[in-house]
Order: C-alpha cells, then structure tokens, then sequence
C-alpha cells in the first residue's frame, strides 16, 4: 500500500515512514526538501499519484500566531483538494493535547483550524492528538529560564516518547478511518515543573526548577487540565528514565 508522510523528513516523519517501510509498505517522505510543498501545493500531485493514505505530521516553520495559522490553513486546504483529486482514501493527522483548552496561544489556535479542515474536507480521517514530546522537554526548560532558575507550572504533565507516537500514527495509517480524534500520551503523569527537573538532573544540567503555579507555558497560563488527555487514551510504553538511557535523548 502506498502511504505519502507530509512532514516525512522531520522527527516523527522518519520514524513513520520507517515503521511503514519495515512493514512492506511502500512510505513516501514528503517535504519542502523531497520537492513537495504543501503549503503551495507543489509536488502533491505526483507525490499522492496511486496513495491510498495521506499522513500528515508535518510542523510550521514558525511558532508566530499568523504564519502558523497561515502555514496550517494552507496547507490543509492544498491537501484535501489533492486528496480529492487523487482518491485518497485516509487522512491522518497528528496535533496536539490540549489545542481547544489553551485559546491564548496562537500555535493551538492554528492546529483547531488545521482540525476544522480535515472534519469538513469530505475526505475519511483520523486524528491523533499526542501529549508534548519527551523530546521537546529541554525547549520547555529553555523556555521558563531565569538566569540559572527554570520556572514552571506545576501543572498536571503526561509527555509521550516520540518513537511512542511515530508508532501510534502509524498503527492509525493501517487501520481503518475513525472520523473522530484520539489522543495518545504517555505512561506518566507527574506536575510540569517536576519532571522537567528530573530531566535536567538526569542530563546533568545544574539550572534548578522553581515550582510556580502561575507561570506562563509559552505564553499561556495553564490549569490541570491544558496538557493531558481529556478522557481515555492510548498510553506510551516508554517512560522517562528509559528514555533518558537512549543516547539521543541527550
């Protein structure tokens, strides 16, 4: 089966394309980089030529309010046309815990329009929504940094591995259209502000973690809510200290 990956050469793409390959499945990468542009739509008629599934886990280039809106908006209405046109039976997307739950920020507000598109597209879908990436914690550190102090939120945080997710999108692209969303996560639930300083004691980084409960995540105030799963979900196998020992998580 032919399955395009928008988004094919970035963290989670390669992983999925090389899931889908090790399968038998002949996995298109798909990027500015392998010549297909969605946000232009160059390249996506020969790329989706003969693809049954489309899995789009691709990322803007900027986290600013407009061109993240502009990129996902783009983007997701080159892609359904294209879609149409090619037959496409499946449209998988992959977003984010928490984007109707955390309207002050312009990056989520741009991922609830992407998810608007693919419910109207008439095209059949699924949609995964994934908790913040393992992968993503010393951006989050980076982010709440005083001089030598972090300080963050001691909101409720469930993050997830990225090779956990790679395979949850790609265990969706076999399977049948929901036509709703799910969310994924990862086995632990712990507050924000101490497991990203159990991150930075692991990794031997000497910054300490201040436990504040209203400090902004990347501009936003959060509650126990904003970034774990709304109801039942799909649960990652591996933990952090498992992660950790992986020599790319450092």
């Amino acid at each position: 089966m032919k399955i395009v990956v928008i988004g094919g050469s970035g963290l989670i793409g390669t992983k999925v394309v090389k899931t889908l390959t090790e399968q038998g499945h002949e996995a298109l990468a798909a990027s500015p980089s392998t010549g297909v542009d969605a946000t232009t739509g160059r390249g996506l008629a020969e790329a989706l030529a003969r693809a049954e599934v489309v899995v789009d886990v691709s990322n803007a280039p900027s986290f600013e309010d407009a061109a993240a809106l502009a990129f996902f908006e783009d983007s997701g209405r080159h892609l359904a046309r294209a879609e149409k046109e090619a037959g496409v039976r499946h449209h998988v997307a992959l977003s984010v815990v928490g984007t109707d739950r955390l309207p002050d920020n312009g990056y989520f507000r741009a991922k609830l329009a992407q998810e608007r598109l693919i419910k109207t597209a008439g095209i059949p879908y699924t949609i995964i929504r994934a908790t913040q990436f393992f992968e993503f914690l010393g951006a989050i550190a980076a982010a709440g940094t005083d001089g030598t102090r972090v300080r963050l939120s001691n909101a409720s945080f469930q993050p997830i591995a990225a090779d956990d997710v790679a395979q949850a999108v790609a265990d969706a692209a076999l399977g049948s259209p929901v036509n709703e969303t799910i969310e994924i996560a990862g086995p632990e639930r712990l507050p924000l502000s101490e497991l990203v300083a159990r991150y930075l004691k692991a990794t031997n980084d000497p910054r300490e973690v201040v436990s504040d409960p209203q400090a902004r995540y990347f501009g936003t105030r959060l509650d126990e809510r904003s970034l774990v799963p709304g109801g039942p979900a799909h649960l990652g196998t591996i933990r952090l200290e498992e992660w950790l020992r992986q020599p790319r998580a450092r």
